[in-house]
């Protein structure tokens, strides 16, 4: 095989840059292609289960699913809301007749009133919470404690006190992703998710999609979902700056941070959009953090994890390749 490896770990010599991206779930992987989405898990019985849907809009995307900066916005939520939604049944379908349990009457009222609705409030209930948390830890911690420094310990200048958040935030990050890899059941889910990006970079260099050739190639991808985390990490500190966004009150801070998180996300979503698509000393400055935390995020995965990778990506290859250009 011609490809080569750079020093950052990327993918260098690719055919043709692909739109497809995926996301690790419970035991598979779901693609996400121009037009089709698919979520391939590996069943308790040793068998791949392959689940298709068509996406709403397609190739004919409204004006703000299609225009600069805006639609970071919505791409971004919509990965959200689509993520929780495949994770929470890619859950299920690991479930067996072994793992019933005689339900409590809380079960079984809550079974009786919400019917086959009762899986999509959960599912619901928990986005809800993953969104407060992650608010928590990004936004209020890190401000309450640089406050309480500067407050009771040691004078600090605005830029300095925006600068060590940033800074914060991002460790906080990091330490999260690394304790999270040392969970059994997450090691796996990062197994698959180096998995989706083998695969994506195979089919990228229009090789034969086989567990063989997804094997030589990198774990390591720049549109990652992990280096986008970051960018908004890192351009958040900028744009904090230089909206100076007061520090006289913890919660006021945070709430005007939330205002600009769309400002924030569509940065962060043309940045990634860039790093992908084109490969220069620029685009690989960018990508470089991102893809260094993608050695906490990816893990070289087994065969028949690469399988079902294979599966969900096939189901979305359009027949037109054209469409799926760059």
């Amino acid at each position: 095989m011609s490809s080569n490896l750079r020093s950052d770990g990327a993918v260098s010599g690719e055919k043709f840059k692909s739109k497809i991206g995926g996301q690790a779930v419970i035991e598979g992987v779901m693609m996400r292609g121009i037009d089709k989405a698919s979520m391939a898990n590996r069943m308790p019985d040793g068998t791949i289960d392959l689940e298709e849907w068509e996406i709403k809009g397609g190739k004919n995307l409204p004006w703000y699913r299609k225009t600069p900066f805006i639609r970071g916005i919505f791409s971004f939520v919509t990965s959200m809301i689509d993520g929780y939604k495949c994770i929470s049944r890619s859950a299920d379908k690991q479930m067996t007749e072994d793992d019933d349990e005689e339900m409590t009457r809380f079960e079984i009222w809550l079974n009786d009133k919400l019917g086959d609705k009762l899986m999509p409030v959960i599912s619901g209930i928990a986005m809800i919470l993953g969104v407060v948390l992650a608010m928590l830890l990004f936004m209020w911690a890190p401000s309450a404690l640089i406050k309480l420094i500067d407050t009771y310990i040691i004078s600090i200048d605005p830029i300095v006190k925006n600068i060590v958040e940033g800074l914060l935030k991002i460790a906080i990050f990091i330490g999260y992703t690394a304790a999270t890899a040392l969970m059994n059941d997450m090691k796996r889910l990062y197994e698959y998710h180096g998995a989706e990006h083998k695969t994506i970079a195979c089919y990228e260099h229009e090789e034969e999609l086989t567990p063989e050739n997804v094997k030589r190639f990198t774990r390591f991808h720049p549109r990652c979902g992990t280096s986008f985390i970051f960018l908004v990490l890192f351009i958040s500190i900028f744009i904090n700056t230089i909206f100076r966004v007061s520090w006289e009150s913890v919660l006021l801070r945070v709430l005007v941070k939330v205002a600009l998180l769309p400002v924030v996300t569509g940065i962060a979503y043309e940045l990634i959009r860039l790093a992908g698509r084109y490969d220069n000393i620029a685009t690989r400055i960018i990508s470089a953090p991102g893809l260094w935390i993608q050695r906490i995020t990816t893990r070289e995965p087994a065969e028949d994890e690469i399988e079902c990778a294979i599966a969900a990506l096939k189901a979305v290859i359009p027949e037109n390749k054209e469409d799926d250009q760059w």
